[in-house]
């Protein structure tokens, strides 16, 4: 089993004001998966994110990717593990203004030591011909493509989406969704996704629903949907 979360409990605050917002999260994802992680705001699904890539720790329990338990890790380990290991795309993009599509993908590329190649990437997100532009001469979608490439181009073993088509429009949203399936076909990357929008978990090959810090289902799903498809 690649991903594997074992009692994953986390609270915040102290005393009377303590939340316990995951209470005790067991799961296994599989290498390659797109797994969405579905459920209201407050739900624990952006915590449990944050624990998985190592943002935040949980206060008891481990997860562990490829059998190495990252509880193990010292800091220094950790940040190198984020750093070779990790892709993290944000419902905020999060792109330096002062640096073109391609330089701002090329950020990422110079934090791992098997970069794919830019140009090729470019043209797998549909960004070729705008790589000279600035942020803020795109779109939303393009800049959230821009976002996606710079996590994508580490070539990173597990890509972290937390709610990546939140601020996008409808036709806009559908494509980040075929984008982020297409780049999980073509590069294998294990996929783990953010989202209250309950359309999208039919894209998964696993679906973990989760309800007031608890796993209320958890499966796989026997009917994908293209993304193209999704209705909602």
């Amino acid at each position: 089993m690649f991903l594997e979360l074992n009692d994953i409990k986390k609270s915040f605050g102290e005393g009377d004001s303590r939340v316990d917002v995951l209470k005790g999260i067991n799961c296994q994802i599989n290498r390659g998966e797109i797994c969405v992680l579905l459920g209201p705001s407050g739900s624990g699904k952006s915590t449990l994110l944050n624990i998985i890539g190592g943002i935040d720790s949980p206060d008891s329990g481990n997860v562990s990717i490829d059998g190495v338990k990252m509880a193990d890790m010292k800091e220094k380990q950790l940040t190198k593990y984020r750093r070779n290991h990790l892709g993290y795309i944000f419902q905020m993009y999060n792109l330096i203004p002062n640096l073109n599509v391609k330089e701002n993908i090329e950020v990422g590329a110079y934090l791992s030591d098997k970069p794919l190649d830019i140009d090729d990437l470019l043209k797998t997100l549909g960004l070729y011909e705008h790589r000279h532009k600035l942020p803020n001469q795109l779109s939303g979608g393009q800049q959230q493509r821009t976002a996606i490439g710079r996590a994508i181009v580490k070539n990173p073993d597990i890509l972290l989406c937390d709610e990546p088509t939140g601020a996008l429009d409808y036709n806009t949203s559908k494509e980040i969704l075929k984008l982020i399936e297409d780049v999980n076909k073509k590069y294998g990357n294990t996929v783990v996704m953010v989202t209250h929008n309950d359309a999208i978990k039919n894209m998964a090959d696993r679906v973990i629903k989760l309800r007031d810090g608890m796993i209320r289902k958890d499966y796989v799903n026997e009917t994908k949907i293209p993304a193209v498809e999704l209705d909602w």
